[in-house]
Order: C-alpha cells, then sequence, then structure tokens
C-alpha cells in the first residue's frame, strides 16, 4: 500500500508539474513584423519582458517582398497565427474598418498611455482611424522616413572639393534641395575613385510591390503634390496631376537616366543597400531602419558614411515609412498582447529601443537634449519626421497602390510616354477606384 500510495503521489506530482509547464509553454505570445535589421532589435529587447512578465514572446518575421501579402493574408481569413501584428501605416484604415485590429482607446485609457507622449506625425500615421480622429488602433512602434545616405570619405576628398566648387560653384556637402542632389550625382556618375568606377546614386525602382512608388513619392512630395483637394475629398484633379508633380516625376526619370548604376532598374531596399554598402554609388535613398547597421558596416560605416534627410525643393517632404503595434482582434491572447503594448509604452523601454537600434516614437526619447548627439543619423530623423507625409491609407490602399507602381515605372524605367500622360492615368486609375468603393459618384 505504501508503494502504491507513494507511486500515486509521485505520478501526482508529475502530472501536476506537466500541466504547469504546459500551462508556462502556454503562456506565450506571437508577434508578426518584416524580416529586417529592427526585427533583430526587438527580439532582444523582448528578453526584459519576459523576464518581467513570465509571458514568452515568438516571432514570424517575413522577408519584404512578401510581408504585406502573409500578414493581409492572414488578416482577411481572421488569422489567428499572430496576437501581436506591427503593420504599415496604410494597413491602419483596413485594420480598424474590417475589424482586423482592436480598438484602444479604452486599454490606453485604463492604462494611463497618452498619444500626447509620442510625436504627433507618428500618431497620425500609424495609430489612428479614420485620420485627424482620437481614435487609436496601434501603439506608434517605429518611426520612419525615406532618407539618404552618402560617402562622407568621398565628399571629403580635397581634389573632389575643389574639381566641384570650381564647376558649380558651392560647395560639395550634403545637399539641401533635390537640383542639388542631382548636381552631385552627376558629379561622380562614372567617376573613377580609389582605382573603380563609381556612380551617382541608388534609388527606388522596383515594381513588384511598393518600391517606386515610395521613391517617387520623396520627390512628389518635395514639389508639395497633394493626393486630393484638402477641401473636397477626393477631387484629384490640378492635383495628382499638377504641374509641379509633372516636374517632380520627370526629374525623378531624370535622375534614373543619368546616375544610376547599369542594371539598376527593379531596385528597392536590398538592391540601394547592396549597391551603396559595395561602394558602386556615392549616395543612396532608404529607409531611417537601414542607418545603423549601415554606421557599423565594416566597408562603409565608421565615420565613412553621412546621412542627410530627404532634400526640399518647393516645400519640405519626406516619404513616411514605420509602423504601429496592433492587437489582432482574432487573438485568443488579447490580454497577454496588450500587457505587451503596455511594457512597450513605458519610456524607458522606449530609451533602450533606441540604443539597440529601433526608431522611438516617444517623446521621452526624441525630446532629450542629447538625442541629436546620440547618432549621426538622429538629427535627420527628427528633421525627416517633422515633414513626412504618407500614401493613401484607404482600408483598399492596395488597390490603390497597385496602379502608381504600374504607371510611374513604366514612365520612369519603362520611358513610356510623358509624366503628364503617367500622372493624368494615375488619376484616372484612382477615380475609378474610389467609384467603385462608393467614395466618388460618376
Amino acid at each position: 500500500m505504501k508503494k502504491i500510495r507513494l507511486f500515486t503521489v509521485a505520478a501526482i506530482l508529475l502530472s501536476m508539474f506537466a500541466l504547469g509547464t504546459a500551462q508556462a509553454d502556454d503562456k506565450f505570445i506571437t508577434l508578426g513584423w518584416a524580416a529586417w535589421d529592427p526585427a533583430n532589435a526587438l527580439v532582444e529587447l523582448s528578453k526584459d519582458f519576459t523576464k518581467q512578465t513570465g509571458i514568452k514572446v515568438k516571432f514570424e518575421f517575413v522577408p519584404w517582398p512578401n510581408f504585406a501579402d502573409r500578414m493581409l493574408n492572414e488578416l482577411n481569413q481572421g488569422g489567428k497565427t499572430f496576437d501581436v501584428l506591427i503593420g504599415d501605416s496604410q494597413w491602419i484604415g483596413g485594420g480598424a474598418v474590417y475589424g482586423h485590429y482592436v480598438k484602444l482607446n479604452d486599454f490606453f485609457k485604463k492604462e494611463g498611455i497618452s498619444m500626447d507622449n509620442f510625436l504627433a506625425p507618428t500618431v497620425y500615421g500609424y495609430s489612428t482611424w479614420p485620420k485627424g480622429t482620437p481614435n487609436y488602433y496601434a501603439l506608434p512602434a517605429f518611426g520612419d522616413a525615406n532618407a539618404w545616405t552618402y560617402r562622407k570619405d568621398w565628399f571629403e576628398k580635397p581634389e573632389l572639393q575643389k574639381e566641384f566648387k570650381k564647376k558649380y560653384g558651392y560647395p560639395l556637402a550634403p545637399p539641401k534641395t533635390w537640383t542639388e542632389l542631382k548636381d552631385i550625382a552627376k558629379f561622380f556618375q562614372g567617376r573613377v575613385i580609389d582605382g573603380k568606377k563609381r556612380y551617382g546614386l541608388a534609388i527606388f525602382t522596383e515594381r513588384g510591390s511598393e518600391g517606386i512608388t515610395m521613391g517617387v513619392t520623396s520627390a512628389l512630395y518635395a514639389w508639395g503634390f497633394q493626393y486630393q483637394d484638402p477641401n473636397k475629398p477626393y477631387h484629384m484633379e490640378g492635383y495628382v496631376n499638377s504641374p509641379n508633380a509633372v516636374e517632380a516625376l520627370e526629374f525623378y526619370k531624370d535622375l534614373y537616366q543619368c546616375c544610376t548604376p547599369p542594371g539598376h532598374s527593379d531596385a528597392y531596399m536590398s538592391a540601394d543597400l547592396d549597391a551603396y554598402t559595395s561602394g558602386q554609388v556615392a549616395m543612396q535613398m532608404n529607409w531611417y531602419a537601414f542607418f545603423p547597421g549601415i554606421n557599423k558596416n565594416e566597408k562603409v560605416g565608421f565615420g565613412k558614411t553621412g546621412f542627410f534627410s530627404n532634400p526640399d525643393q518647393l516645400s519640405p517632404g519626406a516619404t513616411l515609412g514605420g509602423q504601429g503595434m496592433s492587437v489582432v482582434a482574432y487573438s485568443d491572447k488579447k490580454d497577454l498582447a496588450l500587457q505587451y503594448i503596455k511594457w512597450f509604452a513605458q519610456p524607458e523601454v522606449q530609451k533602450k529601443w533606441w540604443k539597440l537600434g529601433g526608431y522611438s516614437c516617444h517623446k521621452a526619447v526624441l525630446l532629450d537634449p542629447k538625442f541629436a548627439q546620440s547618432q549621426p543619423y538622429a538629427q535627420g530623423f527628427l528633421d525627416s519626421m517633422e515633414k513626412v507625409k504618407d500614401f493613401w491609407q484607404e482600408p483598399f490602399f492596395v488597390e490603390l497602390m497597385l496602379p502608381m507602381q504600374k504607371r510611374v515605372h513604366d514612365y520612369v524605367v519603362g520611358n513610356k510616354g510623358t509624366a503628364k500622360e503617367a500622372l493624368d492615368k494615375l488619376k484616372a486609375d484612382w477615380e475609378e477606384v474610389f467609384i467603385e468603393e462608393g467614395k466618388l459618384k460618376k
């Protein structure tokens, strides 16, 4: 009997242990994001969350070419793979309207999380729907904008400085306008430096996802581009196809034709990075997300690279990147997911996020007097976030993105038609979409 009892007790204890282990193992959330450098920083940061709460964080990172398709398909199917999703700014409309994301207003109020503590453009871009209303569906998680890197070591060569000044009448330095950007790109195009042939710049030209749109809008915004009449929603005539928009698109095509490396006809983030880190180009267009890695790159980092925000032209402007952190409405672990967001919103966590390579949107980080000197790209980031603009955030943004990809790629890379024709066709494409969605009447 004694043996039986001991066996029984042991069995009970073993089963209790197994149950406890199962429960512990079950105490986790799954976070979905893109597969890029900041994701590695978030993995490291999240170790603190697990230590504090006992909640494990599993990650599923999807390569950028497949990111939108993977995540949007998951949401549209009501999938439960993800509890927390870091989604692009353009997704916020669909996330709210289609019920994919949990509305966070009550949670923020309960936990004392104020959106006033986050930089206003990031709240507007990553969190709110409808735009301009205090309806929050995400916490600003990762600030980002399209900006530029340049070969500081080349720019500082005395012989090149002398030659450039003589030719253009102003110093060789980070450009303040797109006109200066073009001058510099032409100056370096085909130039031999340190025994190798170099090229002017790498810009976005990719057709398949969003690449060329994100690049072209960086120029459009600098020419004062607006998607619609601010006083008449969805009225685009004279805005999408304005003379200034035409000039900006022509300018972007000129940059592509004059000053890019051979074969740079389908380039986005990784292709621009490769062109720059391999020493092909003097400047590259890319997202701030990659700048910490560039700054530490053995070939081009450690003082060889400088950074500047998107140049102005007729007005300030930069293409918004970045993402908000949302709780997926279909998750069975929404309470755990909300705990993660609460933890992530803390100022001290945000400070560590910045140190690890994540771009915080929290004012406790960004308005610190020491922030601008904390990294060589920090001031540029601040400058950029004050002038960012975003693509349409309508729930059906994909239907708006695809025709822009086609129209501007056909013109810039395919050399089809004129800039005015491309933008006229784009306006017509968008009008058709808005008519189908009931936003416009025929």
